[in-house]
């Protein structure tokens, strides 16, 4: 991993020489983690900011208590006190536009109060029993315990679970193109749901092992959701996975009016098929390639993949994990790309804050697994049941998918602004959720501006005049090391664009002239 710690540390060195005065940063340290526990040890970088004595005790407490592999790599590892809607607060009472919604998690914007009611009260929750005096003898032996829902109820049945299926089920079969997804299987994350879908397809016929992935598409960390994630590369490759093609190079930018060559992609599927034949049971694809630098393909190349694979009975399989509720600018992105898949996995924006995710499919195929195979602890607990009948009802109550269209177009003409100041060099997304590609300049490799536009947009305008902080903007690290993803709250108002990108400008604009 020599080389891996070689570059982080150059780019956190280039970081540190591009820190407005207003903030100029301490000393840094870089620790090497302990090598004994493993081979492939790598130095974690840790950032400290001026002005942020808080946060910079909490970043480093962190540091010790928790291992560098626990969290992704992003250079500033923002410390949020609280939130609301598109706005982040740090600890120092610093604001940040949020531009990831908790990675693609919070639609709805952070804490909404209409959604946050509707959760409790469907949780049963009574305003006593969350905020009631707990201090010295007021509650007394008999009132130690409230009523409401059970948090947890394994191989139970709560009508809330009951609701929540119903709920979404009716939700899916709103278009034709969800006629297939009948039956609802739970899990606490998009990982897990992965993981079920791909089982309930290999269960359906044990002849039929393989599992058909496109190449550098990100469906998880665990289990099979590991095995068909990344490209044929990657180590530790499951034998029943065969990866094919996904637009990227024909689509780099939104703007270019490029056609795509779907006959590439046909002859590809034909030759797997030639060669693996009815070995092949299922497909699974995103409707954009979100973790492999935000992709976005034409309809025709999704409805390509399933006409392959109705033609030879393999199951198809859409993660939309990142693109559900909205993200695309459709209640779920397999309307938006024209497809009617036979499974659909679902989570993140899904409880909008709450941790759940969903497996939706053919009842047919759902229901030949026998009694506990698609079991786990949390699976339909009640709160994250009430999280997903509290989302559908915002969802349901308010035109949010035409508000989104109608910011598509000012978000887009934003960020393209951004190529002017020479660091971006190709956007492209749709709905809430973009990319912007990072381009080399003033010798510095696409990663390393990536990340000194991650530390710059955090550390904002920096301290004012008067004496108070100017707003920042909190983005993650870069995807396929030089994408950064743009994807603030559905909620977004037409101001807050306006604003947010103008600020955005501003910030590159600054980190540009330190780069000069």
């Amino acid at each position: 991993m020599r080389n891996a710690a070689v570059e982080l540390i150059l780019v956190n060195r280039e970081i540190n020489a591009m820190v407005p005065a207003s903030m100029e940063k301490t000393d840094q340290t870089l620790r090497p983690v302990d090598s004994e526990a493993s081979s492939t040890a790598w130095f974690h970088p840790l950032e400290v900011f001026a002005g942020e004595d808080e946060s910079n005790k909490w970043r480093q407490e962190l540091s010790e208590l928790e291992p560098p592999a626990h969290r992704t790599y992003t250079p500033t590892q923002a410390v949020l006190a609280r939130s609301s809607g598109i706005y982040h607060w740090t600890t120092e009472g610093r604001r940040l536009y949020d531009f990831t919604s908790g990675v693609l998690v919070s639609n709805l914007g952070h804490n909404p109060l209409r959604w946050m009611r509707r959760f409790a009260r469907y949780s049963q929750w009574q305003p006593n029993l969350l905020f009631g005096d707990i201090e010295g003898d007021e509650i007394t032996r008999a009132e130690e315990f409230g009523m409401g829902l059970p948090m947890t109820a394994y191989n139970s049945v709560t009508s809330i679970e009951v609701l929540a299926c119903e709920r979404l089920v009716k939700s899916l079969q709103q278009t034709p193109l969800g006629r297939r997804l009948e039956t609802i299987a739970w899990a606490a994350s998009g990982s897990e749901a992965v993981h079920k879908a791909l089982w309930v397809c290999l269960n359906r016929d044990p002849s039929r092992p393989m599992i058909l992935a496109t190449r550098y598409g990100y469906h998880g960390k665990k289990g099979l959701s590991n095995a068909v994630t990344g490209s044929e590369s990657d180590r530790e490759r499951d034998p029943r996975v065969r990866f094919i093609g996904f637009p990227r190079e024909e689509i780099r930018d939104q703007s270019a009016a490029v056609s795509i060559d779907l006959s590439v992609y046909r002859k590809e599927l034909e030759s797997i098929w030639a060669e693996y034949g009815s070995k092949i049971g299922c497909l699974i694809t995103e409707p954009y390639l979100g973790g492999g630098g935000s992709y976005h393909p034409p309809r025709e190349y999704h409805q390509l993949l399933q006409q392959f694979c109705r033609e030879h009975d393999i199951l198809l399989i859409f993660d939309e994990v990142q693109a559900n509720f909205g993200r695309t600018g459709s209640m779920y992105a397999f309307e938006k790309y024209g497809v009617e898949p036979d499974f659909v996995v679902l989570g993140k924006g899904l409880g909008n804050g709450v941790p759940v995710a969903a497996v939706a499919g053919s009842s047919k195929w759902m229901k030949m697994l026998p009694y506990g195979e698609l079991s786990d602890t949390w699976s339909a607990n009640p709160l994250s049941c009430a999280a997903v009948v509290a989302t559908l009802d915002e969802f349901e109550s308010r035109d949010l998918m035409s508000h989104v269209r109608q910011m598509e177009p000012r978000m887009l003409a934003g960020l393209n602004r951004l190529k002017e100041t020479g660091l971006i060099s190709y956007v492209r997304g749709e709905g809430m959720v973009y990319g912007i590609e990072c381009a080399p300049f003033a010798g510095l490799a696409p990663a390393e501006v990536a990340a000194a536009i991650v530390s710059g947009c955090y550390q904002g305008q920096g301290l004012q005049s008067d004496g108070t902080w100017g707003d920042g903007i909190h983005l993650l690290g870069p995807l396929a090391k030089c994408v950064l993803r743009v994807s603030p709250p559905l909620v977004i108002t037409s101001e807050q664009v306006k604003t947010s990108m103008e600020l955005l400008y501003d910030l590159l604009k600054a980190v540009r002239q330190r780069f000069s």
